[in-house]
Formats: structure tokens, C-alpha cells, sequence
């Protein structure tokens, strides 16, 4: 996979990695290509191996009884996804499914396993990975349980505000209706609170762009809520 090695070298899971395990790790992996809208595991499915992004986007979802899905994560190029069953040798615990034409390495849990016996200091950066993942759990469930729609849509904005590098506006990776699951709310809902937030002078909305005109009001909300 020649055009995707600089992705691969880089991945949180592979950081600092020797030369001679990286290439065991490309000889190892198997590209594999989705289109939009593609499903690339499902709920229950044999975890026999993980994936890394090579390039597109990839969510991972539940689907309660009721039909209703609930946005866990999503990932971009370098991040890996699907890790956990290789270790616990249960199936995969959700659904992952392309946002975007994707190319994905697949690393077969067998050989990945072999690997990792020749090479600990693997198993050091997939446990790193793990824990921030857990990280990621924790802040989420929080997220859910604990703060309302407004102060969640806040945490985001300045969340990706982080992510981009950007204080004063952030580009959506996201439909608004992936955002809504994401958030654990519906699209209507998620509608009234950006025209609210707008109409308070907070934020400004045009398509997938959002100007934050009031970041510091946006942390005030997103860890106190209006009261």
C-alpha cells in the first residue's frame, strides 16, 4: 500500500515504531476499499482483526430495539477502530459503516497477534491507545447522562475548535444529522438549539462552517449549562 505508508507510520497505534516492525505491520495488512455508506462490520460479527483509516471517515454506531442509532465515534485517517474484540476474543460489540469513500487496512487478528508476541512494545502503544479511547468513553457517557442538549453541542464546538486549531471558526466532519446521533438528540432538536445559539449572538451557521463569536460564553455553557 504505497500511497498510504506516511498514514500508517504515523497512526497513535504504530508511533515510534522501528523501521523493521512497520514493515512486518505493512506485510501484515490487508487494503481494503468501501464505498459511501458501505458497512464494514456489523454488531455481533466474528472480531477476527481491526482496521486503521487510510483515508475517509468511518462511524461506529448502536441501533437500540426501537431502530433508533446512537453515534459512539468517528474516525479519520490514522485512527484505528474494531481493536478491542482482538484481545477479548468476543465479537464486535457495535456497527461500523463509511461516511465517505474509504480505504481501510484490515490487520487479521492471527498474524497481529503473532506479532505482538515478537514485538511488547506494540502491546504498550495499543494499551495507550486503549486508555484514551476509555478517556473518550468516560467524557461521552458524562456527556449523555448528565449535561443537556445545549451544553453538549458547546463541548463539541470547542472540542473540534481544539482539533482544527481554530478558535474562531470549526468545519463540521459531519452531516447535522450524524451530529444529532452523535449527541444522542434528533435533528429537530439539534436545529432549534443552533438557531437559539445564533440568535444569542454565540455562534454563526453557514451550511458546515460555524463562527464561534463567543468562546468564552461556549466553555461557560458547555461545563455550566444556562441556569
Amino acid at each position: 500500500m504505497p500511497n498510504h505508508l506516511h498514514i500508517i507510520e504515523n497512526a497513535p497505534l504504530f508511533n515510534g515504531l522501528p523501521a523493521e516492525h512497520l514493515d512486518e505491520l505493512r506485510r501484515i495488512a490487508v487494503e481494503k476499499e468501501y464505498h459511501r455508506g458501505d458497512t464494514v462490520f456489523m454488531e455481533g460479527d466474528a472480531g477476527d482483526g481491526f482496521y486503521v483509516v487510510l483515508a475517509g471517515k468511518v462511524k461506529v454506531s448502536k441501533v437500540s430495539a426501537e431502530g433508533k442509532e446512537q453515534i459512539l465515534h468517528i474516525f479519520g485517517p490514522g485512527e484505528p477502530f474494531g481493536e478491542v474484540p482482538v484481545f477479548t476474543g468476543k465479537p464486535f460489540p457495535a456497527n461500523a459503516q463509511t461516511l465517505a469513500k474509504s480505504v481501510l487496512a484490515f490487520f487479521p487478528k492471527s498474524r497481529f497477534i503473532a506479532l505482538i508476541h515478537a514485538n511488547p512494545s506494540l502491546a504498550l502503544n495499543m494499551l495507550a491507545v486503549l486508555s484514551t479511547r476509555l478517556r473518550q468513553f468516560t467524557v461521552q457517557v458524562e456527556n449523555l447522562s448528565l449535561k443537556e442538549v445545549p451544553e453538549r453541542l458547546a463541548t463539541y464546538l470547542l472540542f473540534l475548535s481544539r482539533e482544527q486549531e481554530n478558535p474562531e471558526q470549526v468545519i463540521l466532519p459531519i452531516s447535522k444529522g450524524q451530529l444529532a446521533s452523535l449527541l444522542g438528540t434528533i435533528p429537530e432538536t439539534l436545529s432549534r438549539i443552533f438557531a437559539k445559539m445564533t440568535s444569542e449572538g454565540l455562534i454563526k451557521v453557514a451550511g458546515k462552517t460555524i463562527t464561534l463569536r463567543e468562546p468564552e460564553e461556549l466553555d461557560t455553557l458547555s461545563v455550566h449549562g444556562k441556569g
